[in-house]
């Protein structure tokens, strides 16, 4: 059972914003649109057509109706489209997280085509997001934006060259993008979740999260893995005015992965000298 399910929000804190979501549907984006629908904000959420039903069911059955924008962030044109279609039905646009990704996990074996696609959804599908929203934030004197990252982009893993490499670029236009927007009052940053249990990640565990939450969990000091509404928190606490004086970084959601040694969470070890 997920403990972090129900969160209670922060009364109105978006109310009369607007914000998009990518890949707003499921998984950490989901819950993203979800907690801002919760305090009060406007949200229009991209998808591919296969998330559509399912995307709007489970806000329905939330007690929201976001504005559901279907299409791939590979697309130049759909990016146009994303922005263009929320300014239009809401007036303005105040935030936006950039969350849709590819997850192609190929090294060796990728092909250009891997790469490529890797590539177009991933950062330079944010930066042209960042560009488009860039502009109707300037109309109501300022937003933020941020970009969800990743513990892939801090360290090696195997077979991960298109997944990692992406992943890594987005770290670095955070970076570029919070210095070039600055002078706007747009504050850029980036959340780097740890596993996480998404879609992908549950497939991989073959449903069963009570067997792998473990396991899988040996990778954080916390000892589990987390979950989407625990990336949600943070990710609004960087869109807020409470993190004024924060961009062009990185916060790491990641249960103390990217700190933790070879040790691992210590079980099998005993230092020499001690009991």
């Amino acid at each position: 059972m997920n403990p972090h399910a129900i969160r209670k929000p922060i009364v109105d804190r978006f109310k009369g914003k607007v914000a998009i979501v990518t890949g707003g549907t499921n998984g950490i984006g989901y819950a993203i649109a979800l907690e801002l629908l919760r305090e009060g904000a406007e949200v229009a959420v991209s998808c591919l057509p296969a998330d559509e039903a399912g995307g709007k069911a489970a806000f329905a059955a939330a007690g929201f109706s976001p504005l559901v924008i279907v299409g791939d962030m590979s697309s130049e044109e759909f990016c146009h489209k994303l922005v263009s279609d929320t300014v239009a039905k809401y007036g303005r646009l105040d935030y936006l997280v950039n969350n849709a990704f590819s997850f192609i996990a190929k090294g060796l074996d990728a092909t250009r085509a891997d790469f490529l696609y890797s590539l177009e959804v991933g950062p330079l599908g944010f930066a042209l997001m960042i560009q488009l929203a860039a502009v109707h934030m300037n109309k109501v004197g300022g937003g933020a934006v941020v970009n969800v990252s990743s513990i892939s982009s801090w360290v090696a893993q195997p077979n991960r060259w298109t997944y990692n490499m992406s992943k890594g670029a987005v770290t670095q236009l955070t970076r570029c993008a919070a210095l070039d927007l600055a002078p706007q009052k747009i504050r850029v940053n980036s959340v780097s979740p740890g596993w996480t249990w998404t879609r992908e990640v549950e497939k991989a565990a073959g449903g069963d999260m009570e067997k792998y939450d473990p396991i899988w969990g040996q990778f954080h000091m916390l000892a589990r893995m987390c979950f989407p509404v625990e990336i949600a928190a943070p990710t609004l606490f960087l869109l807020s005015d409470d993190a004024s004086f924060i961009t062009g970084t990185d916060l790491p959601v990641d249960g103390g992965y990217n700190g933790l040694g070879p040790e691992g969470l210590g079980q099998n070890t005993k230092i020499a000298g001690s009991k």
